[in-house]
């Protein structure tokens, strides 16, 4: 396991009622409604915040990665994260496919800031060894 040497951010959240409660930062920049996947009931569940958090950092992290092979990302660059719930063997697991849109770079180049994104994006690093990911060029 690898320790932070220099905390840049640290998220604080409080959260009551499970997966049918509610969510707040300790900002007040988010106070959610929180409901188990596939119910009818208010708000969003954990695989959706999941999604949109590792498909925001993945962005951040691909821009990185332009900027090193000295590349910029097109204005379009947009990502499609599914995180499925799932059960094996009695057990409760998450799996994910990040479907990748980078609209006008060669695929080569598309496939190396992609492949460079997903070793440095602290999402990719803390599901890696942990959780089937699949990521496509779309």
């Amino acid at each position: 396991m690898t320790r932070i040497e220099n905390v840049l951010y640290t998220a604080k959240t409080h959260t009551t009622g499970g997966r049918d409660g509610v969510a707040r930062s300790s900002d007040n920049r988010l106070d959610i409604q929180l409901s188990s996947p596939g119910s009818s009931g208010a708000g969003t569940n954990p695989e959706q915040l999941f999604a949109a958090g590792w498909s925001a950092c993945f962005i951040g992290a691909m821009g990185f990665a332009a900027r090193a092979l000295k590349v910029t990302l097109p204005a379009d660059t947009h990502v499609d994260a599914e995180v499925d719930l799932g059960t094996t063997d009695g057990a409760y697991f998450i799996q994910a496919r990040l479907n990748v849109s980078l609209p006008g770079l060669a695929h080569d180049v598309a496939r190396a800031v992609v492949d460079q994104a997903h070793q440095t994006c602290p999402y990719s690093k803390a599901t890696r060894g942990n959780v089937d990911v699949t990521i496509t060029l779309v």
